[in-house]
Protein backbone atom coordinates (compact mmCIF):
# COMPACT_ATOMS: atom_id res chain seq x y z
CA UNK A 1 0.00 0.00 0.00
CA UNK A 2 1.58 3.42 -0.93
CA UNK A 3 0.82 6.46 1.73
CA UNK A 4 -0.40 9.50 0.41
CA UNK A 5 -1.95 12.84 1.27
CA UNK A 6 -3.43 15.84 -0.29
CA UNK A 7 -2.02 19.30 0.59
CA UNK A 8 -5.46 20.39 1.02
CA UNK A 9 -6.95 17.77 3.25
CA UNK A 10 -5.71 16.14 6.34
CA UNK A 11 -6.70 13.03 5.53
CA UNK A 12 -3.88 10.32 4.79
CA UNK A 13 -4.86 7.69 2.48
CA UNK A 14 -3.29 4.49 0.62
CA UNK A 15 -3.49 2.85 -2.06
CA UNK A 16 -2.45 -0.17 -4.17
CA UNK A 17 -3.06 -0.38 -7.76
CA UNK A 18 -3.64 -3.50 -10.51
CA UNK A 19 -4.74 -3.84 -14.23
CA UNK A 20 -8.14 -4.22 -12.80
CA UNK A 21 -10.69 -1.51 -14.06
CA UNK A 22 -12.41 -1.78 -10.36
CA UNK A 23 -11.60 0.25 -7.35
CA UNK A 24 -12.91 -0.53 -4.11
CA UNK A 25 -12.95 2.28 -0.84
CA UNK A 26 -12.78 0.84 2.49
CA UNK A 27 -14.34 2.95 5.27
CA UNK A 28 -12.75 1.74 8.90
CA UNK A 29 -14.47 1.38 12.27
CA UNK A 30 -14.71 4.20 14.88
CA UNK A 31 -11.42 4.11 17.29
CA UNK A 32 -9.12 2.07 14.88
CA UNK A 33 -7.44 2.92 11.46
CA UNK A 34 -7.49 1.57 7.63
CA UNK A 35 -5.97 -1.46 9.39
CA UNK A 36 -8.65 -3.17 10.21
CA UNK A 37 -9.19 -4.42 6.57
CA UNK A 38 -5.97 -5.86 6.57
CA UNK A 39 -6.82 -9.17 5.70
CA UNK A 40 -9.24 -7.36 2.56
CA UNK A 41 -6.10 -6.08 1.22
CA UNK A 42 -4.59 -9.19 1.54
CA UNK A 43 -7.05 -11.08 -0.08
CA UNK A 44 -8.21 -8.77 -3.18
CA UNK A 45 -4.43 -7.50 -3.61
CA UNK A 46 -4.11 -7.67 -7.66
CA UNK A 47 -7.78 -8.01 -7.83
CA UNK A 48 -9.13 -4.83 -7.45
CA UNK A 49 -7.33 -1.54 -7.18
CA UNK A 50 -7.81 -0.97 -3.50
CA UNK A 51 -8.23 2.96 -2.18
CA UNK A 52 -8.24 2.88 1.90
CA UNK A 53 -8.44 5.97 3.85
CA UNK A 54 -7.68 6.56 8.14
CA UNK A 55 -10.70 8.99 9.13
CA UNK A 56 -10.11 12.30 10.59
CA UNK A 57 -9.00 11.77 14.01
CA UNK A 58 -7.92 7.96 13.64
CA UNK A 59 -4.55 6.35 12.13
CA UNK A 60 -1.85 9.10 10.68
CA UNK A 61 -5.20 11.83 9.99
CA UNK A 62 -4.65 13.46 13.27
CA UNK A 63 -2.80 16.49 12.06
CA UNK A 64 -6.07 18.44 11.08
CA UNK A 65 -6.88 22.17 11.77
CA UNK A 66 -9.09 23.98 13.80
CA UNK A 67 -12.11 24.07 11.22
CA UNK A 68 -11.39 20.77 10.17
CA UNK A 69 -14.36 18.23 11.49
CA UNK A 70 -15.89 14.52 10.17
CA UNK A 71 -18.39 16.74 8.37
CA UNK A 72 -15.99 17.50 5.78
CA UNK A 73 -14.94 13.45 5.29
CA UNK A 74 -17.41 13.27 1.32
CA UNK A 75 -15.43 16.72 0.59
CA UNK A 76 -11.95 15.31 1.10
CA UNK A 77 -12.80 11.67 -0.37
CA UNK A 78 -13.87 13.32 -3.36
CA UNK A 79 -11.04 15.19 -3.82
CA UNK A 80 -8.99 12.22 -3.04
CA UNK A 81 -11.03 10.43 -6.41
CA UNK A 82 -10.13 13.48 -8.63
CA UNK A 83 -6.39 13.58 -7.56
CA UNK A 84 -6.24 9.26 -8.39
CA UNK A 85 -8.97 9.62 -11.15
CA UNK A 86 -11.25 7.88 -10.10
CA UNK A 87 -14.39 8.21 -12.03
CA UNK A 88 -16.25 5.64 -9.89
CA UNK A 89 -16.25 2.57 -7.28
CA UNK A 90 -17.43 0.54 -4.66
CA UNK A 91 -17.46 1.86 -1.44
CA UNK A 92 -17.34 -0.54 1.68
CA UNK A 93 -17.81 0.88 5.29
CA UNK A 94 -17.90 -0.85 8.62
CA UNK A 95 -20.05 1.14 11.41
CA UNK A 96 -18.75 4.26 11.47
CA UNK A 97 -17.58 3.86 7.88
CA UNK A 98 -21.33 3.08 7.19
CA UNK A 99 -22.52 6.82 8.18
CA UNK A 100 -19.59 8.24 5.66
CA UNK A 101 -20.08 5.65 2.98
CA UNK A 102 -24.05 6.90 2.91
CA UNK A 103 -23.03 10.64 3.25
CA UNK A 104 -20.37 10.12 0.36
CA UNK A 105 -23.08 8.17 -1.65
CA UNK A 106 -25.80 11.03 -0.55
CA UNK A 107 -23.63 13.73 -1.96
CA UNK A 108 -21.86 11.92 -5.02
CA UNK A 109 -24.03 9.46 -6.13
CA UNK A 110 -22.80 9.56 -9.42
CA UNK A 111 -18.98 8.37 -7.98
CA UNK A 112 -21.18 5.28 -6.29
CA UNK A 113 -20.69 1.56 -8.53
CA UNK A 114 -22.38 -0.14 -5.25
CA UNK A 115 -22.56 0.51 -1.89
CA UNK A 116 -22.11 -1.99 1.14
CA UNK A 117 -22.84 -1.10 4.35
CA UNK A 118 -22.41 -3.40 7.96
CA UNK A 119 -22.73 -2.51 11.42
CA UNK A 120 -24.72 0.59 10.48
CA UNK A 121 -28.05 2.49 9.86
CA UNK A 122 -29.53 4.20 7.15
CA UNK A 123 -28.60 7.63 8.23
CA UNK A 124 -31.59 9.40 6.07
CA UNK A 125 -34.35 7.69 8.13
CA UNK A 126 -32.51 6.71 11.55
CA UNK A 127 -35.63 6.11 14.35
CA UNK A 128 -35.23 8.80 16.58
CA UNK A 129 -36.20 6.22 19.87
CA UNK A 130 -33.12 4.13 17.95
CA UNK A 131 -31.20 7.43 17.67
CA UNK A 132 -31.64 8.24 21.52
CA UNK A 133 -30.17 5.30 22.54
CA UNK A 134 -27.36 4.82 20.01
CA UNK A 135 -26.72 8.76 21.24
CA UNK A 136 -27.02 7.05 24.82
CA UNK A 137 -24.32 4.07 24.40
CA UNK A 138 -21.75 6.45 22.37
CA UNK A 139 -21.94 8.69 25.35
CA UNK A 140 -20.82 6.31 28.02
CA UNK A 141 -17.88 4.76 25.67
CA UNK A 142 -16.68 7.98 25.34
CA UNK A 143 -17.03 8.78 29.25
CA UNK A 144 -14.90 5.56 29.76
CA UNK A 145 -12.37 6.81 26.65
CA UNK A 146 -11.35 10.31 28.28
CA UNK A 147 -10.84 8.67 31.99
CA UNK A 148 -8.53 5.70 29.94
CA UNK A 149 -7.82 4.73 26.93
CA UNK A 150 -6.85 1.24 27.42
CA UNK A 151 -10.02 0.72 30.17
CA UNK A 152 -12.18 2.08 26.82
CA UNK A 153 -10.54 -0.36 24.27
CA UNK A 154 -10.42 -3.45 26.71
CA UNK A 155 -14.67 -2.86 27.14
CA UNK A 156 -14.71 -1.90 22.75
CA UNK A 157 -13.35 -4.69 21.58
CA UNK A 158 -15.13 -7.32 22.92
CA UNK A 159 -18.46 -5.02 21.76
CA UNK A 160 -16.60 -4.70 18.27
CA UNK A 161 -15.80 -8.40 17.78
CA UNK A 162 -16.72 -11.46 18.52
CA UNK A 163 -14.13 -14.08 18.08
CA UNK A 164 -10.58 -13.69 20.51
CA UNK A 165 -8.24 -13.11 17.20
CA UNK A 166 -10.41 -9.88 16.51
CA UNK A 167 -10.77 -8.60 19.33
CA UNK A 168 -7.00 -8.60 20.14
CA UNK A 169 -6.31 -7.00 16.50
CA UNK A 170 -8.72 -4.63 17.20
CA UNK A 171 -7.59 -3.60 20.46
CA UNK A 172 -4.11 -2.80 19.25
CA UNK A 173 -5.66 -0.36 16.74
CA UNK A 174 -7.64 1.12 19.37
CA UNK A 175 -5.08 1.71 22.33
CA UNK A 176 -3.43 3.79 19.72
CA UNK A 177 -6.93 6.75 19.33
CA UNK A 178 -6.11 9.74 21.19
CA UNK A 179 -8.09 11.38 23.45
CA UNK A 180 -8.33 14.40 21.67
CA UNK A 181 -9.68 13.01 18.41
CA UNK A 182 -12.87 12.49 20.44
CA UNK A 183 -14.02 16.11 19.53
CA UNK A 184 -13.99 15.12 16.06
CA UNK A 185 -16.38 12.77 16.34
CA UNK A 186 -19.11 15.31 18.18
CA UNK A 187 -20.87 16.38 14.27
CA UNK A 188 -21.52 13.13 13.82
CA UNK A 189 -25.27 13.54 14.18
CA UNK A 190 -24.98 16.31 11.55
CA UNK A 191 -25.36 13.68 9.05
CA UNK A 192 -28.07 12.12 10.05
CA UNK A 193 -31.85 12.58 8.39
CA UNK A 194 -30.76 15.49 6.44
CA UNK A 195 -31.46 13.45 2.54
CA UNK A 196 -34.47 11.56 1.15
CA UNK A 197 -33.22 8.86 -0.39
CA UNK A 198 -34.02 8.65 -3.94
CA UNK A 199 -34.10 5.66 -6.00
CA UNK A 200 -30.69 4.09 -6.08
CA UNK A 201 -28.71 3.77 -9.31
CA UNK A 202 -26.41 1.49 -7.86
CA UNK A 203 -26.48 -2.12 -5.78
CA UNK A 204 -27.08 -1.55 -1.47
CA UNK A 205 -25.80 -4.34 0.52
CA UNK A 206 -26.69 -3.87 4.02
CA UNK A 207 -25.21 -6.66 6.79
CA UNK A 208 -23.99 -7.34 10.22
CA UNK A 209 -23.00 -9.90 12.58
CA UNK A 210 -25.02 -12.58 14.46
CA UNK A 211 -23.52 -11.66 17.61
CA UNK A 212 -24.27 -7.99 17.20
CA UNK A 213 -26.50 -6.00 19.54
CA UNK A 214 -29.67 -6.12 19.19
CA UNK A 215 -30.43 -3.02 18.48
CA UNK A 216 -27.88 -3.10 15.44
CA UNK A 217 -30.05 -6.21 14.41
CA UNK A 218 -33.27 -4.03 14.26
CA UNK A 219 -31.57 -1.37 12.56
CA UNK A 220 -30.38 -3.68 9.26
CA UNK A 221 -34.55 -5.02 9.69
CA UNK A 222 -35.66 -1.28 9.48
CA UNK A 223 -33.12 -0.39 6.49
CA UNK A 224 -34.19 -3.41 4.63
CA UNK A 225 -37.95 -2.23 4.78
CA UNK A 226 -37.12 1.04 3.60
CA UNK A 227 -35.42 -0.07 0.77
CA UNK A 228 -36.99 -3.64 -0.61
CA UNK A 229 -34.08 -3.38 -3.50
CA UNK A 230 -31.71 -3.99 -1.05
CA UNK A 231 -29.55 -6.77 -0.36
CA UNK A 232 -29.05 -8.37 3.52
CA UNK A 233 -26.44 -10.65 5.04
CA UNK A 234 -26.00 -11.47 8.32
CA UNK A 235 -22.73 -13.09 8.97
CA UNK A 236 -22.91 -16.41 11.13
CA UNK A 237 -19.74 -16.30 13.68
CA UNK A 238 -19.50 -12.60 13.39
CA UNK A 239 -20.04 -9.68 15.61
CA UNK A 240 -19.85 -6.01 14.78
CA UNK A 241 -16.93 -6.23 12.88
CA UNK A 242 -17.57 -8.42 10.82
CA UNK A 243 -14.74 -8.32 8.38
CA UNK A 244 -12.44 -9.20 10.97
CA UNK A 245 -14.25 -11.65 12.70
CA UNK A 246 -15.17 -13.91 9.37
CA UNK A 247 -12.65 -12.62 6.59
CA UNK A 248 -12.75 -15.38 4.40
CA UNK A 249 -16.41 -15.76 4.21
CA UNK A 250 -16.56 -11.63 3.89
CA UNK A 251 -13.96 -12.00 1.54
CA UNK A 252 -16.05 -14.35 -0.71
CA UNK A 253 -19.42 -12.73 -0.52
CA UNK A 254 -18.08 -9.21 -1.11
CA UNK A 255 -16.32 -10.57 -4.48
CA UNK A 256 -19.60 -12.24 -5.42
CA UNK A 257 -22.00 -9.15 -4.84
CA UNK A 258 -19.42 -6.79 -6.99
CA UNK A 259 -19.43 -9.46 -10.03
CA UNK A 260 -23.58 -8.87 -9.70
CA UNK A 261 -22.89 -4.71 -10.44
Amino acid sequence: MIEKRLDSSPIVYYTDGCDSSEWVLFLHAAFVNHEMFKKQFEYFKGRVNILAIDIIGHGKSTDAGKNDSIERMSEWISSILKAEKIKKLHIVGISLGSVLAQDFANKYPEAVASLACFGGYDINNFDSKMQRGNGLAQLKMIIKGLISVKWFAKDNKKISAYTQAAQEEFYEMNIKFKKRSFMYLSSLGSMVNNYKTEARAYPLLIGCGEHDIPMEHEAVKQWAQGEPGSETVVFKGAGHCVNMDKPEAFNQYMESFWKTV
